[in-house]
């Protein structure tokens, strides 16, 4: 996992407003980078580098709404900061739902903001430390045999190894067998957590991530 220090993102056309946010940020000890406008941020952003952003809605060229669109697109996750000068609850609604992680209105004060930013610099760390626990299991599940990953998908949709047994038409202390196996494998003590991690990773990755 990236472990560079958190870089908050702030896009904004209004260069006035970015220099006072810059300096606002960097005063809690986060590095900050400016960037003018949407698309500016898109050509030098690197998904790898941990932290949040700081954006505006109405800029010229891209918006701030359709930056975010653009994001969800590439499937980067980026906790996001909306502000705005003419905010509204539709468009407070529409960022939300496209992911924004706050929403505020201009003016606002210092520490309003930066504790949202606090609190987005944290989330982003616990999205990337799940992402990399998750990667770690779809690596190891990449080890399973066919019959392994069959038993797997059995045990995750809750099913108790009689019914396993019964639907691969196996005998239960095969089934056994194979479940000590997936549980060795994966690293995990339990079928709980067998079942918790991988939900996890296809809720991250998708179906195609995880042996089938």
């Amino acid at each position: 996992m990236n472990s560079a220090k958190p870089t908050v993102f702030v896009v904004d056309d209004d260069g006035a407003i970015c220099q006072s946010l810059c300096l606002l940020i960097q005063d809690i000890g986060l590095d900050v980078r400016t960037f003018d406008g949407a698309r500016p941020f898109l050509d030098h952003y690197d998904p790898s580098q941990p932290g949040c952003l700081v954006l505006d809605v109405r800029m010229s060229g891209m918006s701030g709404i359709e930056l975010q669109a653009r994001l969800n697109e590439l499937s980067i996750d980026i906790p996001t900061i909306i502000i705005t000068g003419h905010g509204d609850v539709p468009m407070a609604v529409e960022t939300m739902k496209a992911g924004a992680v706050d929403f505020i209105e201009k003016p606002f004060r210092d520490q309003v903001l930066l504790d949202s930013v606090q609190r987005a610099v944290e989330m982003d760390r616990r999205i990337r430390a799940t992402k990399e626990h998750t990667r770690g299991f779809q690596s190891r599940m990449e080890g399973l045999t066919r019959r392994e990953c069959q038993v797997m998908d059995l045990l995750v949709l809750g099913k108790p190894s009689k019914a396993i047994a019964y639907e691969l038409q196996i005998s239960q202390k095969t089934v056994d067998f194979h479940r000590t196996n997936i549980l060795n494998k994966a690293g995990v003590s339990s079928v709980v957590e067998l079942v918790r991690l991988a939900h996890a990773a296809r809720s991250t990755w998708g179906n195609a991530g995880l042996a089938q």
